[in-house]
């Protein structure tokens, strides 16, 4: 099987300079995500095991793995990998980091109980990339998937769509209605459980925990 063509930026736009921007988060949009990972969390038994793909830095798989969950940590870039390593040794964590892509997974079917894929989502410019990556979650998926997308029914998302009709830039996020998100895992065998946001019409970013079909036990 070919490998899967960098049809979008953020496959291969993280170098050591740019990894390195992307730590920079604001202390106050850190804690407004992870409240939101917490809120679908808490539907997730502590006793999972969680893979983060892709980890960035490391954010989501140390807070999870310091809320008990136990963690395992992939990404396809490997100064992301470097950055995902130094903040878990740091933080005193044991998780495991793996160079895994997304749209091709080196692991076996059902391998984890919870897989997060946490601000990839909406780099995805094409319908067929999106149902890839969501089959491949899903397949490593024994339980449940948590999947952040940004939604285009907020402030922010009109903000990007009237500033291109203007001429402006060509913004490099896209925006994918719940709708279309479902539709995605419908085909992988999973349903929505429930969609979380800060507030729906103002953030643009949701994040969606689908559980695979016909399951009831944790």
């Amino acid at each position: 099987m070919s490998q899967p063509t960098a049809a979008y930026r953020g496959r291969t736009k993280y170098d050591e300079r740019k990894s390195r921007q992307y730590q920079m988060v604001k202390a106050g949009k850190h804690l407004a995500e992870m409240r939101l990972v917490d809120r679908a969390f808490a539907l997730i038994p502590q006793n999972h095991r969680v893979l983060d793909v892709p980890c960035g830095g490391g954010r989501v798989t140390i807070h999870l793995a310091k809320s008990g969950y136990n963690m395992t940590a992939a990404d396809l870039s490997d100064p992301m990998i470097a950055i995902a390593r130094e903040n878990i040794s740091t933080a005193k964590l044991n998780c495991a980091v793996e160079r895994q892509d997304i749209e091709k997974l080196a692991l076996a079917d059902k391998a984890f109980d919870t897989v997060i894929s946490f601000r990839l989502f909406h780099h995805f410019p094409t319908p067929e990339i999106r149902q890839r990556a969501v089959m491949e979650l899903s397949r490593v998926a024994r339980k449940y998937v948590a999947l952040s997308y940004f939604s285009p029914r907020s402030i922010t998302s009109l903000k990007r769509k009237l500033r291109q009709a203007f001429g402006g830039k060509k913004s490099q996020k896209f925006s994918t209605p719940l709708f279309e998100v479902e539709g995605y895992f419908q085909k992988a065998g999973f349903q929505l459980v429930r969609d979380f946001a800060q507030l729906p019409l103002i953030h643009t970013m949701h994040l969606a925990l689908f559980e695979r079909a016909g399951e009831s036990k944790p």
